[in-house]
């Protein structure tokens, strides 16, 4: 769960809060929000987790667990999720132990799993049918991210339910932003997983001609990551693939399921992905190579 450091929080009145999902994400998510003033009830599919996720950020009573989904948005204003897949979200929200069984109406609930823009409108409905606004709000940021509460958070939705949850979700976040209705968020994410793909790939064939050439790598992406050739992933990837290190970040298997959401959504809208397509099954060598659980920058690994 471990929170780097924990941030200077905006003073925002307490809310009673529940948060489904300690993973590597939903842990410090939550946490953050504990350590900002929030009420949080957590739950997990492994009881463990929340359990060990509740002793660890226990603060005056604010943070707890609970049984199912249902108990844990039990009075709660705010559900915020952070799950793994579209089936995943679909059985903490809905049935007899779901969320909104839980929830009353003019509450909140706020998804932050990468998931279809599919999902995020059928999930909308139905919290609309029992009066619970639904956001879908996938993030970036990775495990850092999330650890410092620092997320690029995508959200979907009405404005009104929008701006009730900014105020708390800035305990993780370091930009939470609006951009358009029921889906929005999700079709955001699958946008920024076609840019880091490309840009992954392209980073990869770089470092492997430098190496190649004979080419002291560390010095050339000091050289050129002061000039155009810059982005997050050359500060934050470049020198570790140099060093052929990849048991961190934003692993193989997740990244190949978040293209898996681009390539449907791109057989629907009928927008051309060519590079995309082809940096997936890039992926999937990776995955073959036993890779599943390394970083995504392990693309390099097919050049070497």
């Amino acid at each position: 769960m471990s929170i780097t450091k924990p941030k200077t929080y905006e003073p925002t009145p307490p809310r009673t809060l529940a948060f489904l999902g300690m993973g590597v994400m939903g842990a410090p998510m939550a946490a953050h929000l504990v350590l900002a003033g929030h009420r949080v009830t957590a739950y997990n599919r492994t009881q463990a987790k929340a359990e060990a996720w509740a002793r660890e950020v226990e603060d005056s009573g604010k943070a707890c667990w609970a049984a199912t989904p249902a108990q844990a948005a039990q009075g709660a204003d705010i559900v915020f999720c952070c799950v793994g897949n579209d089936d995943d979200l679909r059985s903490v929200v809905l049935g007899e132990q779901g969320a909104l069984a839980g929830m009353k109406p003019g509450t909140i609930f706020v998804d932050h799993t990468t998931a279809s823009a599919d999902v995020a409108r059928e999930l909308h409905a139905a919290a609309a049918n029992v009066g619970v606004a639904f956001v879908d709000a996938p993030v970036s940021g990775g495990q850092a991210g999330a650890q410092n509460g620092l997320l690029t958070v995508m959200c979907g939705g009405e404005q009104t339910a929008f701006e009730s949850v900014k105020p708390v979700a800035m305990a993780f976040s370091r930009a939470f932003t609006l951009m358009g209705g029921p889906g929005a968020g999700q079709l955001t994410k699958m946008v920024n997983q076609i840019c880091i793909a490309g840009l992954v790939q392209g980073l990869s064939e770089a470092v492997a001609f430098g190496e190649r050439a004979g080419l002291d790598m560390n010095q050339v992406l000091d050289v050129i990551g002061k000039g155009a050739a810059q982005s997050w992933q050359m500060d934050n990837r470049g020198k570790t693939m140099v060093a052929d290190q990849f048991d961190f970040g934003f692993a193989v298997d997740w990244m190949r399921k978040d293209l898996g959401l681009v390539l449907d959504e791109a057989r629907k809208n009928g927008a051309r992905l060519p590079v995309t397509a082809l940096v997936d099954q890039f992926y999937a060598d990776v995955q073959r190579m036993g890779g599943q659980r390394w970083d995504t920058s392990s693309l390099i690994k097919r050049l070497r």
